[in-house]
């Protein structure tokens, strides 16, 4: 490709970072995927290993745009957690990380002079469905990964809500009570991602049969199979997602829901029952469309570099006044 102004954008997971280098059209010039450190305390701060990788790979990633004759404008990071937006600091169970300066890391490495963007992946993975995907039209939506964790990204009245790095923890609202209800790993007791998540139904099915599966993959296998246990796990997962989409429905009135993450590759098996069960609850709500989000793995990868391309667009902006 010849050589164009991009940015670096790069998507943090637990296992692995998805990072690309994006014209300003959308384009991927490059494309590459990092493993993610073994999450590790650490008594400097808390999973330095994985802010060391993810460093390391915005650094190399715009060494490489230079070397290809790119000209790099701005980098978007996004990463899973509570992002702090007034400090940059970011807060992750998943990756030993507490209150750990990541923008200023970041910034740091790059200097002041390419500008840094920080943003939450579901966030990001919405943004990028707003703009290009599933959500594109809309002005009240959501889009709701279901994979390991669950988390929410909310447009609403046309602007993506942040909470100041807070907002859409949906999987952390309680929808299980009583003996039914098993911990969380955030501290609490019920919550959505304890029975719904792709990791919950996993756990569940093999504390329910004391057998051990292959992650949630193995257990839609299962239910496809007619196997009863399988068919309950699912069940219950159903059950408190409807809860969720039914309480959102009611305070936030979205128009379309697009679902993500690993379980929406269980397709109709996952979107029909959904919208059943909140056709059959709702009564004056307006009714939502549920659908498959559209971007897949590349959706948090292509919102961090939309977000960054925004921000060059506001700097500019600036500039012109």
């Amino acid at each position: 490709m010849e050589p164009c102004e991009v940015v670096v954008a790069v998507d943090l997971g637990g296992t692995r970072m998805k990072c690309g280098l994006v014209a300003a059209d959308g384009a991927v010039v490059h494309r590459e995927t990092r493993p993610t450190p073994r999450a590790v305390p650490d008594p400097r701060g808390g999973g330095r290993a994985i802010l060391d990788a993810l460093v390391e790979a915005v650094v190399e990633l715009g060494q490489k745009a230079t070397a290809d004759g790119h000209r790099v404008r701005a980098i978007g990071v996004v990463v899973p957690g509570v992002i702090d937006a007034a400090t940059g600091t970011v807060s992750a169970e998943n990756l030993a990380w507490v209150g750990t300066p990541v923008l200023a890391a970041l910034t740091e490495a790059v200097g002041e002079e390419v500008p840094v963007v920080l943003a939450h992946d579901v966030r990001a993975g919405g943004y990028a469905e707003l703009r290009h995907g599933a959500l594109a039209g809309t002005t009240n939506s959501m889009f709701l990964p279901l994979g390991t964790g669950i988390a929410a990204a909310m447009v609403v009245d046309g602007s993506l809500v942040s909470g100041d790095g807070y907002a859409g923890e949906l999987g952390h609202t309680r929808f299980v009570h009583g003996d039914a209800a098993e911990q969380c790993a955030c501290g609490q007791w019920g919550c959505l991602e304890t029975v719904a998540s792709a990791a919950a139904l996993a756990r569940r099915y093999g504390a329910r049969t004391g057998r051990t599966v292959d992650g949630a993959r193995e257990v839609l296998e299962l239910l496809a199979a007619g196997d009863p246990d399988a068919a309950q796990v699912w069940d219950d997962a159903l059950r408190v997602l409807v809860d969720a989409l039914v309480l959102y429905t009611t305070l936030v009135a979205p128009t379309r829901i697009a679902i993500g993450g690993g379980l929406v590759g269980a397709g109709e098996t996952l979107l029909q029952p959904l919208r059943d069960g909140i056709h059959a609850r709702l009564t004056f709500q307006r009714e939502p469309e549920i659908v498959a989000a559209v971007l897949g793995e590349e959706a948090g990868c292509l919102g961090a570099a939309q977000m960054a391309w925004d921000r060059v667009a506001a700097d500019e902006s600036e500039d012109a006044e």
